[in-house]
């Protein structure tokens, strides 16, 4: 398999610096390539339209490009938690629907890298997460540990979930965004322990994100 659905430990802990990453990497073994993000949530002007930044990021990564309502199925204005956004908008986050769009875009692909919104259980709506579109997709999951204080709890906590629900997680990245943090070294090593999943990738911190500039192991062929 060489699609990989990739969450983190919490919102801005670099889910889509690594999942870029992931691209560059798949783009060295495959000539198509492409990344989504299933529900994105805030935009900005671009052009004509409205885009949202991580969004903009993948499709730079990619290697091919495709319609917008295949990778990127849900856009919802506002800068919040998706239920809330989509609330706000008048949007159902149908996650059958965003499934039909993953294998429709998985089709024109050699390699899919998804990156999750927010948390691996953030709501989608009153009913589902994030964790239920995960568990749709069926992909082995990339975990991004944001490296700052309580970040062992928050990995071990979201590990132990996405193994509940049936899925594997094929590795982690441990993504320093704290440069102040203090034992980064013995927190990476109890986290090497407790995960039990390859360690992909240990991004030092980066003030300004740059996919290019990170070394990552790629958890499939």
């Amino acid at each position: 398999m060489t699609s990989c659905f990739v969450t983190g430990t919490d919102t801005g802990v670099g889910k889509t610096l690594v999942s870029a990453a992931l691209l560059h990497a798949l783009a060295q073994r495959h000539a198509r390539v492409v990344g989504m993000k299933p529900v994105a949530a805030g935009v900005e002007r671009r052009g004509n339209g409205w885009s949202n930044e991580d969004v903009l990021a993948l499709r730079a990564a990619s290697t091919v490009r495709v319609p917008p309502e295949l990778d990127n199925p849900v856009l919802l204005p506002d800068p919040f938690s998706p239920h809330i956004a989509a609330q706000r908008a008048g949007v159902r986050i149908d996650i059958a629907e965003i499934e039909r769009r993953y294998h429709a875009l998985a089709l024109r692909a050699d390699a899919v890298v998804v990156e999750g919104a927010g948390g691996f259980h953030v709501p989608l709506s009153d009913t589902e997460t994030g964790a239920d579109l995960a568990q749709a997709l069926a992909l082995p999951v990339v975990l991004v540990v944001g490296l700052r204080l309580g970040c062992l709890n928050h990995a071990a906590l979201t590990a132990d979930a996405i193994r509940a629900h049936g899925l594997t997680l094929a590795g982690w990245v441990a993504n320093r965004i704290d440069p102040a943090m203090q034992a980064v070294d013995e927190n990476i090593v109890w986290l090497q322990r407790r995960l039990a999943a390859p360690l992909l990738a240990d991004i030092a911190h980066q003030s300004v994100p740059d996919a290019l500039a990170v070394t990552i192991q790629l958890p499939f062929a």
